[in-house]
């Protein structure tokens, strides 16, 4: 069974950046949708970005020109740059990953901007 595993998350002031990372077990990041989402404390988990067909990525309205996701060369590792953070990012980051019909999940990596 695959698992992804994420990693980077951390305490961040505003305007600050982070480099969150998720690899996968045994498999790679070949079927789309593959992603990122979040969730802040008292709300539902959002999409952040997502590749959702070959290299065609869609990027929440609210982090547009901020976030940005990758997938390196050997499919193996999704990535998302976020740079200007603010406040309202704190949250849960969780990987998306789809392998059949199926999606997976990262048990997710904690974010917290603030000053």
């Amino acid at each position: 069974q695959v698992q992804l595993v994420e990693s980077g998350g951390g305490l961040v002031q505003p305007g600050g950046s982070l480099r969150l990372s998720c690899t996968a077990s045994s498999a790679r990041f070949t079927t789309n949708p593959v992603g990122w989402y979040r969730q802040a404390p008292g709300k539902e988990r959002e999409m952040v970005a997502t590749f959702v067909g070959g290299a065609i990525i869609e990027y929440a309205d609210s982090v547009k020109g901020r976030f940005t996701i990758s997938r390196d060369k050997t499919l193996k590792t999704l990535s998302l740059q976020m740079n200007n953070l603010k406040p309202e990012d704190t949250a849960i980051y969780y990987c998306r990953g789809t392998y059949g019909s199926a999606s997976v999940w990262g048990p997710g990596t904690q974010v917290i901007v603030s000053s």
